[in-house]
């Protein structure tokens, strides 16, 4: 299969490059919606490249000599988001010192691209519905209708439709969303894809970073296609750059691939040969983060055994429940817990919060408000 690259700008050192015929697919779909000024909405996990896409879209646009904005919805507290994307009049809130564009005026005559877009406040999807009917918004403290000629692209791995069915997004702002909905794939189900994007990111990096590189043994590149990859194409990249750093000038081999996977093991000859899928490979981080949730849930368990006991027959003595090994109490050293926890994640991340949210399995906006709960920096 003939590998492609899209037209993406040539400061982004970052391109679509793909051997699998669904991509191939999407690229199409991209190449047909990209002059048009269609809302477009991409789906799929996290680090599959929905930003990628949407620079694909913008710089195969008419509007690629104007800005494009990228706007992460989840890491953007709920207080504050309307004044970031709609601006607001000086005096109009405490801290409003001086009158302020918001994001949606800023990228004027561009594309604005809305990442997490599940995350957005409900009370601020109804004015996001008004700019992409009319292109007409108001920023805060004003009463002055503004009009902005923007390309809307948003982007999510959640399920807008289920969202929709909890009340937890509005109805009419996801049909209008998804008049074009491209969804990729996760990078388990596009195997192929696998040894061109690593030949790509150690390319690309090595190139950057003056890195000779002497490229990859067979067996190595199949050890990458057998890993399940759970943060799909960002932790390819991730896992590439790292291991040529560590592995500086050499030939990557098929051990070096199996050590640098964090302990990882194949599957028994049976497994193989019965098909079975390659369990992700978890760090310390992710399990510890797995077992404070087991320890919640136990101590969850345990407290409606108590009341069920004690429903039933209060003569009953449910002190043998305690038998158990003792859980701290929420309001102890389970708090306790969740805060060594994040303190860790971020630590691990480099300080990163939207990497941090992504291990940790919950949104940037709970992972700020626990941030601050805890009276983290």
């Amino acid at each position: 299969m003939t590998n492609f690259q899209l037209n993406i700008p040539t400061e982004n050192k970052q391109s679509i490059v793909s051997s699998s015929a669904v991509m191939q697919e999407i690229n199409y779909v991209i190449l047909q919606v990209a002059p048009t000024d269609i809302t477009v909405l991409i789906t799929g996990e996290s680090g599959v490249g929905k930003e990628l896409v949407s620079q694909a879209i913008h710089s195969n646009s008419s509007r690629s000599k104007k800005p494009m904005i990228t706007v992460n919805c989840g890491a953007i507290p709920e207080g504050i988001i309307e004044s970031e994307l709609f601006g607001h009049e000086k005096g109009s809130f405490t801290g409003a010192a001086e009158l302020r564009k918001g994001y949606f005026e800023l990228a004027d005559g561009g594309t604005i691209f809305l990442d997490e877009i599940g995350e957005l406040p409900l009370n601020v999807q109804v004015k996001f519905l008004r700019i992409l009917e009319n292109g007409e918004f108001m920023r805060v403290g004003s009463s002055t209708p503004k009009r902005v000629n923007v390309r809307v692209i948003a982007a999510t791995n959640k399920n807008l439709q289920s969202l929709v069915s909890n009340k937890l997004f509005r109805a009419d702002l996801y049909y209008r969303l998804r008049t074009v909905n491209i969804h990729l794939p996760p990078l388990r189900d596009r195997i192929e894809d696998i040894p061109t994007l690593a030949t790509k990111f150690s390319t690309d990096f090595a190139n950057r970073n003056n890195i000779t590189f002497s490229g990859f043994e067979t067996g190595a590149l199949e050890i990458l296609k057998e890993y399940y990859w759970p943060g799909n194409v960002r932790e390819l990249k991730n896992v590439i750059e790292s291991m040529l750093v560590i592995n500086r000038g050499k030939l990557i081999s098929t051990n070096d691939v199996k050590i640098f996977l964090n302990n990882y093991q194949t599957q028994s000859n049976s497994d193989v040969e019965r098909g079975l899928p390659m369990l992700p490979i978890k760090n310390e981080l992710e399990e510890r983060a797995l077992i404070y949730r087991a320890l919640v849930d136990l101590k969850n368990d345990i407290s409606e055994v108590k009341k069920i006991i004690q429903g039933t027959n209060s003569s009953v003595n449910t002190n043998h429940v305690g038998e158990y090994p003792a859980l701290p109490s929420h309001n102890g050293s389970l708090d306790e817990m969740e805060r060594k926890l994040i303190i860790e994640t971020l630590d691990n991340s480099q300080n990163n919060r939207r990497l941090a949210a992504e291990h940790l399995k919950i949104s940037e906006r709970t992972l700020y408000r626990k941030i601050k709960e805890y009276g983290l920096k």
